[in-house]
């Protein structure tokens, strides 16, 4: 078995021409195209004919997470520009769901560009019908935490970031929002409001789509990854093991797991690398408080190499039953956990047996995912895609990748 923290990044490139990204969503969603993967062959297909090529009786899993509109630009006294790009919060409240709801101020933590040209005082941002501040607090490794005030006061930070924010698209696709991005870089089930990216696997899929999965008897289940800015995060160290993982925040349900329980020994395929995090997270979040059954809520986090470092790890159907007491004994119907799971060559899957998703950025941890899912082919199905005119990235076409 491969040892995933002496994975060198720079076996994982490949070349990717500038005219191969897709800079524009296409006029259809489930136009797009689709490569399947099955079993070492490789052909091609249109996004509409998922539903067909899915094992028979595949649950198929969706992130619902919203993008919101993080990326801010406030004004100096000076009347320059300080750009603000919202990552996580911090206080009153760690938890997205919370401090979306959160009203009259925040603190987050934040991206600021321009910042040298910032010397003191607040920022300021006019929208209509009211105003938004920031002010820095203290800065911290690669960002700084950036305390919000806002005016009027009863409205909550997601309303505030609705009003005057802007859509954060990928850095890659190297061009100005256009009204267009506000509908195409959203899913159509997106609803829990907190990425600051989509899922972008989830992009081509339509009402068409939806209900045909469901005339083909595919069953659906939803859970929820705030996709944080580190998606984008390059690789910078040598080998895998001085890179450190962004972490994300998931929230799981009741329902899903029960879900995923009545599931098992039937296919669970996950739309987009965050479900497939998700998806293995919950695996040993799991197996974690098998071990640690008085484990408190705010510790539950899975760490970069958790599931590299265990011994005898539970059986899925026992880290599900695990999560379920564990919620009995809490008394809620939902957790909120964050992971920092790194899925590379020489990881064991433990809950997918298949993957729907976009062709990803050569030397990304996504690429190393891939590996971890189909091996060396992942070189077969990019050479593939380049040679047949696929289109890359987050606007780009799909695969369904069935080792």
């Amino acid at each position: 078995m491969a040892d995933p923290k002496k994975l060198a990044i720079k076996d994982f490139v490949y070349e990717l021409p500038e005219e191969r990204i897709a800079k524009f969503p296409l006029p259809e969603r489930d136009q797009s195209r689709l490569l399947l993967y099955q079993k070492g062959q490789i052909t091609d297909h249109t996004f509409t004919d998922l539903p067909a090529l899915l094992p028979p009786h595949t649950l198929l899993v969706f992130n619902d997470t919203r993008v919101v509109q993080a990326r801010l630009l406030l004004q100096k006294e000076t009347g320059g520009l300080v750009e603000i790009f919202c990552l996580e919060p911090v206080a009153p409240h760690r938890e997205v769901q919370l401090a979306m709801q959160q009203t009259g101020h925040s603190t987050w933590k934040c991206l600021v560009g321009n910042n040298k040209r910032w010397k003191s005082g607040p920022v300021r941002l006019y929208f209509e019908g009211g105003m938004l501040q920031a002010e820095r607090e203290a800065q911290q490794e690669g960002h700084f935490l950036i305390r919000f005030t806002w005016e009027p006061a009863e409205l909550t930070f997601a309303e505030v970031l609705e009003r005057c924010g802007r859509l954060p698209l990928p850095p890659y696709l190297n061009r100005d929002l256009t009204p267009d991005d506000h509908t195409r870089y959203q899913t159509i089930y997106a609803n829990q409001k907190g990425a600051v990216a989509a899922p972008t696997a989830g992009l081509h899929f339509t009402d068409r789509v939806l209900a045909a999965l469901a005339s083909q008897s595919i069953a659906t289940a939803y859970l929820t990854l705030h996709v944080g800015a580190g998606t984008f995060k390059p690789v910078k160290s040598d080998t895998m093991e001085t890179h450190e993982m962004h972490a994300e925040q998931l929230y799981i349900s009741k329902r899903i797991l029960e879900r995923l329980l009545q599931q098992q020994g039937k296919p669970v395929i996950p739309v987009g690398t965050t479900s497939m995090r998700s998806l293995e997270s919950i695996f040993w979040l799991g197996a974690k408080v098998l071990q640690q059954p008085e484990l408190p809520p705010q510790e539950l986090h899975v760490s970069q190499w958790q599931a590299y470092e265990s011994i005898n790890p539970p059986s899925a159907t026992e880290a599900l039953q695990a999560l379920l007491d564990y919620m009995d004994r809490q008394r809620v119907d939902h957790l909120h956990a964050s992971t920092q799971i790194i899925i590379a060559p020489g990881y064991t899957f433990r809950m997918c047996q298949g993957l729907v998703t976009n062709f990803h950025q050569p030397e990304s941890t996504l690429l190393l995912l891939v590996s971890a899912l189909i091996g060396e082919n992942w070189r077969n199905v990019y050479r593939h895609a380049l040679a047949h005119d696929y289109r890359f990235l987050s606007y780009g076409d799909s695969s369904l990748l069935l080792p």
